[in-house]
């Protein structure tokens, strides 16, 4: 299978570092990552700027733009061969809930949405991980079992993993995306003349309590695999209320 390797900790990350050693023992991986860590980003593109791509190595490649950028370019330009999945990660940090909405890691995977197989980001629970091997060996055999999913154009598969050793996971779940409370105010550094400088913090603190979510099996030790639809329209049996509201047929 022809693989897409991306992230958005930057292509020298220990993360991706690892996840391309282990998904190239089964696989061809082209590595597409950005110059610099890239974080909160989203699927964020560079529109209408000047891009620079490297390559490092062979199927390697630097991007100055986003992890979107990376995703694209891959598909569509800096890769001759066709691209079947794409992978995103390891993210060093974990991407839980409502996190899905800024990460640069699930970003950069949303662009392999209508390929042959789901696209899947990995994240770790940790920003300095002390079991990344055996991560990246167990993101190999699941992005393997997520090549047998059925096709679908709008799926993405976000994992999640506790930075244990395998002695210490106690399995595997599949999960709903948790929640967190109200976002931490923006930080203010310093103020010059009649400018402010801020600094954001966390997107708000992990609620407690959540049955069945991504949060509560990392809590207990266990893998987290959510799987999202970025089908955007609605899916309502009936229309009448909104029709009723917006005065419309």
């Amino acid at each position: 299978m022809n693989i897409l390797l991306t992230n958005d900790d930057g292509y020298k990350a220990s993360g991706i570092t690892e996840l391309f050693k282990s998904l190239s023992s089964e696989h061809k991986v082209f590595l597409v990552a950005p110059k610099e860590n890239c974080s909160g980003m989203s699927a964020a593109i560079s529109l209408r700027k000047e891009i620079e791509v490297e390559e490092i190595n062979q199927n390697i490649f630097s991007v100055s733009g986003t992890p979107a950028d990376c995703s694209y370019l891959g598909l569509l330009s800096v890769i001759p061969e066709s691209i079947e999945m794409i992978v995103s990660g390891i993210n060093l940090g974990a991407n839980l809930g409502e996190d899905i909405f800024y990460s640069g890691t699930v970003g950069a995977a949303i662009a392999g949405r209508r390929l042959d197989y789901v696209p899947v980001a990995f994240s770790v629970a940790a920003f300095n991980p002390k079991n990344l091997s055996f991560i990246a060996e167990q993101s190999l055999q699941i992005t393997n079992q997520v090549s047998k999913l059925p096709s679908n154009k709008n799926l993405l598969v976000n994992v999640n993993f506790p930075d244990l050793p395998f002695s210490e996971i106690k399995g595997t779940r599949i999960t709903t995306l948790g929640k967190r409370g109200i976002p931490d105010t923006p930080d203010l550094i310093r103020e010059k003349d009649s400018f402010k400088f801020f600094s954001f913090g966390p997107s708000g603190s992990l609620l407690p309590d959540q049955l069945g979510t991504d949060i509560q099996a990392i809590e207990q030790n266990y893998i987290s695999i959510s799987i999202l639809d970025y089908n955007l329209s609605a899916d309502f049996s009936g229309w009448d209320l909104y029709r009723e509201v917006f005065g419309c047929e």
